[in-house]
């Protein structure tokens, strides 16, 4: 797919039915601008372009001014007497991005948005925005103080727009005792200066994709528990006709979904968890992008280097390719439009490498702008939603294309209706966003936008060796985190 030009591509998303492009598989970090980052990531209907920015408050300023944009336990509803006490607001707005399950977004307006009406007397508007638009939305409403009163945020745009939105801690902490508490990944992306800055409600991760048939054909009942053993199993198949395809190039979701993984799984990190502190230059980098080479060569097609997330998906239900790493969406698709396609496809977690097995977060949350003119409304409201009552039936609508941060959620009835989803709810114990374990800072946003990990495996499986690749990437780290 031709990318389009630079400025062009850091706002826009190029329109299409092509059910191959996902339409929402991996949601984009915040988006920065060319003129800040230096770089912009191609667009696609199904991961939205990223390249996260964010740090002090000046930093985040300037960023805003420059970019273009029944289930266990249940929460009191809020006093509708109380409500009435304060003159509550005829209507509250929640902005929410185009869902790729179309029926999660019709039982919002037509089931929980008339539920709270009928409740409370207040009506809640679902503005529905086009699929890449949020990030520009969300920006446009922080910088201006002014728009819908909450909204569905990404990544780490609970850091980024901290200071325009409310704290909603007390909301997290009934919401986490009434509900089974909350997965220790959740707070990874909302909690800014120990405060909760929004409410997650799902995640979108990403899987292991494969041919059942082709692999069993080759000797594998199950898909490979470590690394060493998929790249055991890539061989044979490539040899029968069967190879590899993962993203190499400057998507957002498919490559950073199983590189940064990888990383981590041999103990490799880019910068220790002071957020300082740069250890990219390391002997498990090292062992990490060694390997990476080896399953490039000797598994993969050629052009992965050059794929997006669209590519991937688009190899693998044309028959391509055996195994890539994506969402739900490849499973969904072959269910759609290839029957008998999808009876042979299986999804499983990552592999795990000799520190363990990793997944990449993609939190989907809920915030309130500070400039909400009744704060305290649009926190009952939010956290009426957040009711297993109302929640509940939400997440079964979308069956497990969200995944709950709740573990009163873990054997939800929309588990059982498509068991080969189960690993979706497994991986977000293993599950961060990509830089961990630093905290989110604007220098890690930058290595992000810039594609710094992503290149470094990149190069090596185009022909530099690990020692350039590596000391490329350090000096990327050094400058960004000198000059953040």
């Amino acid at each position: 797919m031709t990318s389009p030009p630079m400025k062009e591509r850091l706002c826009t998303q190029p329109p299409t039915t092509d059910f191959t492009d996902e339409h929402r598989h991996v949601s984009g970090c915040a988006l920065a601008a060319p003129e800040v980052l230096g770089h912009a990531s191609p667009n696609k209907n199904a991961d939205r372009e990223a390249a996260m920015a964010g740090g002090s408050r000046e930093s985040r300023r300037e960023f805003l001014k420059l970019t273009a944009l029944g289930a266990a336990g249940a929460l009191a509803a809020p006093a509708i007497g109380s409500t009435a006490a304060r003159a509550a607001p005829k209507s509250l707005t929640m902005m929410h991005e185009s869902s790729f399950v179309p029926p999660f977004d019709a039982f919002f307006k037509n089931k929980l948005a008339a539920a709270y009406e009928k409740e409370t007397g207040i009506k809640v508007n679902y503005e529905v925005v086009s699929v890449g638009s949020l990030q520009a939305r969300v920006t446009t409403t922080a910088e201006n103080n002014s728009g819908p009163d909450l909204a569905t945020l990404s990544f780490n745009w609970a850091f980024l727009f901290d200071e325009k939105l409310v704290d909603v801690s007390d909301i997290a902490a009934e919401v986490g005792k009434e509900s089974g508490g909350w997965y220790d990944t959740a707070q990874e992306a909302v909690v800014v200066n120990g405060k909760w800055k929004a409410i997650p409600y799902a995640n979108i991760g990403q899987l292991m994709n494969w041919r059942t048939d082709w692999f069993k054909q080759a000797g594998y009942e199950k898909f490979p528990d470590t690394w060493d053993e998929l790249l055991e199993a890539g061989i044979k198949l490539k040899k029968m006709g069967h190879p590899f395809g993962f993203e190499l190039g400057h998507g957002f979701g498919d490559n950073h979904g199983w590189l940064y993984p990888l990383l981590w799984s041999y103990g490799a990190r880019e910068v220790e968890a002071d957020g300082k502190t740069i250890v990219i230059d390391s002997d498990e980098t090292a062992r990490a992008v060694d390997y990476c080479r080896r399953l490039y060569k000797e598994t993969m097609l050629e052009d992965c280097l050059g794929w997006t997330d669209v590519n991937n998906n688009k190899a693998f239900l044309s028959e391509q390719i055996s195994c890539t790493n994506n969402a739900e969406s490849i499973l969904w698709a072959a269910k759609k439009d290839f029957p008998d396609m999808a009876k042979v496809i299986d999804q499983s977690e990552n592999p795990k490498g000799p520190k363990g097995r990793f997944h990449m977060l993609n939190p989907q949350a809920h915030a309130i702008f500070s400039h909400t003119p009744d704060k305290q409304a649009a926190k009952d409201f939010l956290r009426w939603l957040m009711v297993p009552k109302q929640l509940g039936p939400w997440y079964d609508i979308a069956v497990t294309y969200y995944q709950p941060f709740l573990h009163a959620y873990d054997d939800a009835p929309m588990w059982k209706v498509e068991p080969r989803n189960l690993p979706y709810r497994d991986a977000l114990k293993t599950a961060h966003l990509p830089g961990w374990p630093q905290p989110l800072s604007r220098a890690q946003s930058e290595t992000i936008a810039k594609y710094v990990v992503i290149d470094m495996f990149a190069k090596a499986c185009a022909g530099k060796s690990t020692k350039e690749v590596i000391a490329d990437a350090k000096a990327q780290l050094t400058q960004i985190y000198k000059t953040a």
